[in-house]
C-alpha cells in the first residue's frame, strides 16, 4: 500500500456517507504511476478528475487498463439507485467507483477528493509528488433527496460570472445539484435578452445602492450593476452540467419587477402611476410597482422566456424542464386602482386582484407545459388557485408546502425561519449587518425538510430542500460566502444523509466532522464565518440590520 500522507478518515465526512465499512490496515492509493479507466457514461467524472484532483495533487491520472494494479477505476452499475455510488479502496486492486448513474460515480469522485485531504481541493500542488494513500474501506452511499438545492441572488448584488462558476464547484463539492439562479428583481435585471435591449441597457445598472436594511440612512453613491451575456449563460449551464448541477433560472413576475419597467415604462400599471419616471430600485424591501395584468405585458414575458428557454435546455440536468417565475410578494395596490386592471378582471370572469395574479401564473404554466417544462414558484402562486403540474417552493414557513403537497404538487422546502442564510448567525454585536433570526449551524443541521403531519403519499412530493442566499446586505463574494458558509455545509448534509429526528442528531459529531471541512473551505478560499465569531474584516460596524428577537415559528 502506498504510504498514508496527510488523508482524512472516512469518519471525517461532510455530507456523512450511508454506511462504511473499514478502515482497515492495507489499501490503495493515488501516485503519479496512478492509471485512470473510465468505464461508458463516466465521462463527465473522467474529465473532472483529470482537470481538477489531478492538478491540485500534481498527478496526471494518464489512461490505463481496466485491470491495472492500484489503477482508478469508473463504472456504471443500474442495479444502484441513479444517484448512489460505492467507493471501494482495496490493496493491490486500487480504487474503484461505482454508480448507479453517471451522477451517481461524480459523487462518489467528491468522496474520494475530501479522503485525500485539505491538498485535494486546491488549484496546483503544494507537496508534489507525495503519494496519498487511503486505507482499504468500502463506503457505500445515496442521497436521501432527489433536489438539494442553493438559491443564488444575483440580482440585489451582481455575481460576475466567475463568482458564478466558482459557487457551482462548491455547490459540487457538497453534492448539491440544483442552483436556482434568481435572475431578475427591483434592483436589477441580470440575463440578456437580445429582443428587448433594454433590459440590461437600462434595467442592469442602478444608480446607488442602500447600505445595510432599507431603514439605514446609509448609501453607497456608486452605480451597481451587470449582467450575463446569452454566451455567459450558455457557459454557466454547461458548467453546471459537467458537475450534475441543474441550474432553474428565475425570471420574477408580477412582482418584483421595477427593474424591467424602468427599462419598459409601459409594463407599468401606466394609469395609475408615471412609469416612465421610474428607475432601477435603490433600496429593499416590497415593491409597490408591479407588472401590468394586460395581454401585452404577457406577450412580451413570453418573448423573454422563449430566450431563456432556448439558453436553458430541458435535457442539461434531472431539474433543467423547471423555470421559476418567481409569483411572490405582488402588492394589488395598483391593480385595485388601476381601470385597466379591473377591465381584464371583469372580461375574464374573475372574482378578484387574487383570481387576477392566478390568471398571470396560469397563463405561464399553460405555456411553459405547452414547450415541454415544468412551473415552480414561491409559495404565494397557491393563493388564486394553481393548475396541476406546477411545482411550489415553500418559503414562508411550511404551511405552503403542506397545502401544496396535500393538492398533489410537488413541493421544494425552503422555509425563511430555517433556511434563509441572509439570516445572522449569531446574536452577538460583532455580527454584520443582522438580519432576521438567529441561525446557528446548529440551528440548520437540526432543520427537517419534511413537515410531521405528512402522509407517506404527500411525503412523496417532497422533492427535496435548499438554501436561500439573499443578496440585499451581501455586496461582494467576501459576504456571501460568510452568510454562506458553514452553514451550507450542514444544508448538505440534511439534504443528502439519512439523518434521524431533528433532536436525535449527533450535532457533536458534525462539529467534530466540521473541523476537517473547515481545512478543505480553508484551501477553497472559502471566506465563511469561524466557529468563534466573526474576523474583524468580516464585521461591518455601524451597518444597520433587521435582527428579530427570539426562536422562530416553526409552521
Amino acid at each position: 500500500m502506498t504510504d498514508v500522507t496527510d488523508v482524512t478518515s472516512p469518519t471525517e465526512l461532510v455530507p456523512a456517507p450511508r454506511t462504511v465499512e473499514g478502515p482497515t490496515r492495507g489499501g490503495a492509493g493515488l501516485t503519479s504511476g496512478t492509471t485512470l479507466w473510465a468505464g461508458p457514461g463516466t465521462e463527465t467524472t473522467e474529465r473532472w478528475l483529470r482537470s481538477t484532483l489531478g492538478p491540485a495533487l500534481g498527478l496526471p491520472l494518464r489512461p490505463g487498463p481496466e485491470d491495472a494494479r492500484d489503477g482508478l477505476r469508473l463504472r456504471l452499475d443500474d442495479t444502484l439507485a441513479p444517484e448512489a455510488y460505492r467507493l471501494a479502496v482495496v490493496a493491490d486492486r486500487g480504487i474503484e467507483i461505482t454508480g448507479g448513474s453517471a451522477a451517481g460515480v461524480f459523487w462518489g469522485a467528491q468522496t474520494l477528493r475530501q479522503l485525500l485531504g485539505p491538498d485535494a481541493f486546491r488549484k496546483a500542488p503544494v507537496r508534489p509528488g507525495v503519494p496519498r494513500g487511503i486505507p482499504h474501506q468500502v463506503i457505500e452511499d445515496a442521497p436521501r433527496f432527489r433536489w438539494r438545492g442553493l438559491m443564488l441572488d444575483v440580482a440585489r448584488h451582481f455575481l460576475p460570472k466567475e463568482g458564478v462558476l466558482r459557487y457551482l464547484d462548491l455547490m459540487a463539492a457538497h453534492k448539491l445539484n440544483v442552483l436556482h439562479f434568481h435572475l431578475t428583481d427591483d434592483q436589477g435585471w441580470r440575463i440578456e435578452i437580445q429582443r428587448y435591449p433594454k433590459l440590461t441597457e437600462v434595467g442592469s445598472w442602478r444608480a446607488r445602492t442602500k447600505i445595510g436594511h432599507r431603514a439605514s440612512p446609509l448609501w453607497d453613491d456608486k452605480p451597481h450593476g451587470g449582467h450575463y451575456t446569452q454566451d455567459d449563460i450558455r457557459e454557466i449551464v454547461a458548467y453546471a452540467a459537467e458537475r450534475h448541477i441543474s441550474v432553474v433560472p428565475e425570471i420574477d413576475v408580477p412582482g418584483h419587477s421595477q427593474a424591467a419597467i424602468a427599462a419598459y415604462p409601459e409594463l407599468g400599471n401606466t394609469d395609475v402611476i408615471d412609469t416612465a419616471s421610474l428607475t432601477v430600485w435603490d433600496t429593499w424591501g416590497i415593491n409597490p410597482n408591479v407588472l401590468a395584468p394586460t395581454d401585452n405585458t404577457v406577450r412580451f414575458y413570453e418573448g423573454v422566456l422563449e430566450e431563456v428557454l432556448e439558453l436553458f435546455p430541458p435535457d442539461a440536468g434531472p431539474f433543467s424542464p423547471f423555470v421559476h417565475i418567481g409569483g411572490d410578494e405582488c402588492l394589488k395596490d395598483q391593480w385595485r386602482a388601476s381601470d385597466t386592471a379591473q377591465k381584464q378582471i371583469s372580461n375574464l370572469g374573475l372574482e378578484d386582484e387574487e383570481a387576477l395574479q392566478g390568471w398571470f401564473i396560469g397563463h405561464f404554466n399553460t405555456w411553459l407545459a405547452a414547450r415541454g417544462r415544468r412551473l415552480i414558484g414561491w409559495d404565494e402562486i397557491l393563493e388564486g388557485g394553481l393548475a396541476p403540474g406546477a411545482a411550489v417552493s415553500s418559503w414562508r414557513g411550511y404551511a405552503g408546502g403542506v397545502t401544496a403537497a396535500r393538492a398533489g404538487h410537488d413541493v421544494v422546502m425552503c422555509p425563511e425561519q430555517q433556511v434563509y442564510l441572509d439570516h445572522r448567525q449569531d446574536a452577538g454585536p460583532d455580527e454584520p449587518v443582522p438580519i432576521g433570526y438567529v441561525r446557528t449551524l446548529e440551528d440548520v443541521y437540526r432543520f427537517e425538510p419534511v413537515p410531521s403531519e405528512l402522509t407517506p403519499d404527500e411525503t412523496a412530493r417532497v422533492l427535496g430542500t435548499q438554501a436561500n442566499v439573499w443578496t440585499e446586505v451581501m455586496e461582494d463574494q467576501g459576504r456571501v460566502d460568510y452568510q454562506t458558509f458553514p452553514r451550507l455545509a450542514a444544508l448538505a448534509e440534511v439534504a443528502w444523509s439519512a439523518l434521524p429526528a431533528p433532536a436525535e442528531r449527533d450535532f457533536a459529531d458534525f462539529e467534530r466532522r466540521m473541523t476537517a471541512h473547515y481545512r478543505r473551505l480553508d484551501a477553497l478560499g472559502v471566506a465563511y464565518r469561524p466557529p468563534t465569531g466573526p474576523l474583524p474584516w468580516q464585521q461591518r460596524p455601524g451597518v444597520l440590520g433587521r435582527p428579530i428577537d427570539g426562536p422562530p415559528p416553526n409552521r
